[in-house]
């Protein structure tokens, strides 16, 4: 599972009060720093594109289960107007539990619209990876 930016920011914030103790080893002190630093600029790349990526993830995956509404009702059309990352968030698991039961009801009878959901799945993990993520 991969951290969320705030619980990764409360970790953060606990190291570096830990370090500010003048009695913290200098030699824990300058590792706990220098990752604290690049984790900074992870969450920093995290953050900046968390409601992009949702949006863009949530528009997508609304797309499919209207495509494939012949085999699983879509759920519940919900104005998309609140913009909070937690709400995002909620809206994107609730989007994709209905995409796994649609993908569960194709596999195996329509290739076309199963290869179109695995699609969104790739572009989204892509869409995910950070610019300091290993390639």
């Amino acid at each position: 599972m991969i951290p969320s930016v705030p619980a990764v920011l409360v970790d953060l914030a606990g190291k570096v009060m830990a370090n500010a103790m003048p009695d913290a080893n200098p030699t824990d002190r300058a590792a706990t720093l220098g990752l604290s630093a690049m984790l900074m600029g992870l969450a920093a790349e995290a953050w900046d594109g968390a409601a992009h990526n949702l949006v863009m993830e949530n528009r997508a995956i609304r797309g499919l289960l209207a495509r494939g509404a012949a085999y699983v009702p879509p759920p519940e059309e919900r104005p998309e107007d609140d913009f909070r990352l937690s709400a995002l968030a909620a809206e994107n698991a609730r989007l994709r539990a209905a995409l796994i039961t649609l993908q569960i009801a194709v596999e195996g009878r329509d290739e076309a619209m199963n290869d179109a959901i695995w699609a969104e799945l790739r572009a989204s993990t892509e869409r995910r990876k950070q610019q300091g993520s290993a390639v």
